[in-house]
């Protein structure tokens, strides 16, 4: 069982009660935006956004806003049965809170979760149980590896950016290399072990970003959009959009 929901709260508004967590049951909040608190245990932890929290059964926690700090986070309460699944972060006894380095994929599972919870079509259930896994995998993956140094963490948020500046043209190893100033092989392969993302598909994925806003937005067509972020070639933007969000791009256009 999978219930899933998107909390933003400012002003200190925002408040959950003391709760202890039933066997088997855990609690799974990622933080998008800005900053709240969380006690577990009487332990008080500042998440921030790119944190996320796993709190398992027989923990008692509460959480809270910071006052005038506005806060975005995605929750999921959930059971150890909704995959049957053998992963080791479901074994833990106590919380695990940790800062995520593919935060930008989980945030895109998460989303697309939340999506097929919401709109409840057939076999959405199943769906979003498939990606929730996906999304523990991926965490379980990370902490298996170690947490890296963060020196690690703010050379990939320079690549980021520097990536987001330029991602309506082409970008290489080559040129995210130069931005660090280190080799193009180490730029990409220090890239991958942090996002879990290969600078491409990163590219990929900021396009498709620009494209829904801009499908919803403005008044372009979809063949003035696809060249507008980069793609010369319309059916190829058409392929890229159904694999990374799984619809069409007439799907957005209203």
């Amino acid at each position: 069982m999978i219930r899933i929901g998107l909390v933003g709260q400012d002003n200190g508004i925002w408040s959950e009660e003391n709760k202890l967590l039933e066997k088997d049951s855990f609690h799974f909040a990622l933080i998008t935006y800005g900053k709240c608190v969380y006690w577990v245990n009487h332990q008080k932890l500042i998440m921030e956004r790119g944190d996320f929290i796993l709190i398992p059964g027989a923990n008692q926690y509460f959480g809270k806003s910071i006052p005038t700090v506005f806060h975005e986070k995605y929750v999921v309460d959930f059971r150890k049965s909704i995959g049957g699944s053998s992963l080791p972060i479901l074994d833990c006894a106590l919380y695990i809170k940790s800062r995520i380095g593919c935060y930008d994929l989980i945030h895109e599972r998460i989303i697309s979760l939340k999506n097929h919870w919401t709109e409840q079509l057939p076999y959405s259930d199943v769906m979003a149980t498939a990606l929730f896994m996906e999304i523990l995998a991926l965490v379980n993956r990370e902490l298996d590896r170690g947490e890296l140094p963060s020196e690690k963490h703010r050379t990939v948020e320079l690549m980021k950016s520097h990536i987001q500046r330029n991602h309506r043209g082409k970008v290489t190893k080559e040129d995210v290399g130069e931005a660090i100033k280190k080799s193009p092989n180490y730029a990409a392969t220090l890239f991958r072990n942090v996002t879990g993302q290969t600078i491409s598909g990163y590219v990929h994925a900021l396009r498709m970003k620009t494209a829904i806003y801009m499908l919803a937005e403005s008044l372009l067509t979809i063949g003035e959009i696809s060249e507008y972020i980069g793609y010369e070639d319309v059916s190829y933007f058409n392929r890229v959009f159904k694999r990374i969000t799984g619809k069409t791009p007439t799907d957005y256009k209203v």
